[in-house]
């Protein structure tokens, strides 16, 4: 099963060589606070500076002061800059640049059992999977379900991904846009354990269908006094209390089951 995460993940890195990398794509994103902007004036080089956006989401430019520029995107910042320049009589035509050296405001936090957590900007227009793939991938440890945290309008709310199944079918439409201040968290995988006569008792990671034999299986199968037969799984009900099962080996195992072979009478 981990190769269909291996290989989602190569698809992650396909689709991110779609979408703008670097700096080029910041055009498309909009200024907030703690962004640092390079800005240049054509003709003017005793205009060019380098600043940072405010909590409050302005700038200082010379001639001008504070220019808010908080929520516009970097060409709608430039036609603004440009404009007051024009309108204050310091340029006739004024032609303004501006360069995000650092896009702090528009980040996103990827953490959970991926190989390098962290936060990373969103530049131009990217998904879930570009972001797991700029944060190396999912780890060993990971599952195959992602919480997507957004806040939108005031209103917070969480998407669960299952991104195996989103390429296996090809529902690229739940592959979610995100924005700055999103949250990606990628679980654990689901586990079971596996205790008794076998040859590594303990938790494995629970792969979808996987049956009681192939999880003795990946608990070193039986050891040399275990028994098939009269298998027990603990497993909690629907109460959350812990009952004892008879089992079979093609039974399918859950969540948090407990498996217990026992000692051969023979």
């Amino acid at each position: 099963m981990r190769r269909w995460t291996r290989w989602v993940m190569g698809a992650a890195l396909v689709l991110g060589m779609g979408t703008g990398t670097g700096m080029a794509g910041a055009a498309e994103v909009l200024l907030g606070a703690g962004d640092v902007v390079k800005l240049s004036v054509y003709g003017s080089p005793d205009l060019s500076i380098e600043t940072r956006v405010s909590e409050s989401g302005h700038l200082t430019f010379p001639l001008l002061g504070q220019v808010a520029v908080g929520g516009l995107s970097v060409a709608a910042a430039e036609k603004k800059i440009a404009g007051q320049l024009q309108k204050g009589g310091y340029i006739k035509q004024a032609q303004v640049n501006m360069l995000v050296t650092t896009l702090a405001s528009q980040q996103v936090s990827v953490l959970g059992h991926v190989n390098r957590p962290g936060r990373y900007p969103v530049e131009g227009r990217r998904k879930v999977l570009d972001m797991l793939a700029l944060a190396g991938g999912i780890h060993g440890d990971g599952g195959d379900m992602i919480s997507l945290v957004r806040t939108r309008d005031g209103q917070t709310t969480r998407e669960t991904i299952d991104v195996v199944d989103m390429v296996r079918k090809g529902e690229l439409d739940k592959d979610y846009e995100v924005a700055g201040g999103d949250i990606i968290f990628v679980e654990r995988a689901p586990r079971a354990y596996v205790t008794g006569e076998v040859g590594r008792p303990g938790p494995f990671r629970l792969e979808r269908g996987m049956t009681v034999q192939q999880a003795i299986s990946a608990g070193g199968g039986l050891g040399p006094r275990g028994s098939d037969n009269g298998i027990k799984v603990t497993r909690r009900d629907a109460s959350g209390n812990p009952v004892t099962l008879d089992t079979k080996a093609s039974d399918p195992v859950q969540v948090d089951d407990v498996i217990v072979v026992r000692e051969s009478w023979f």
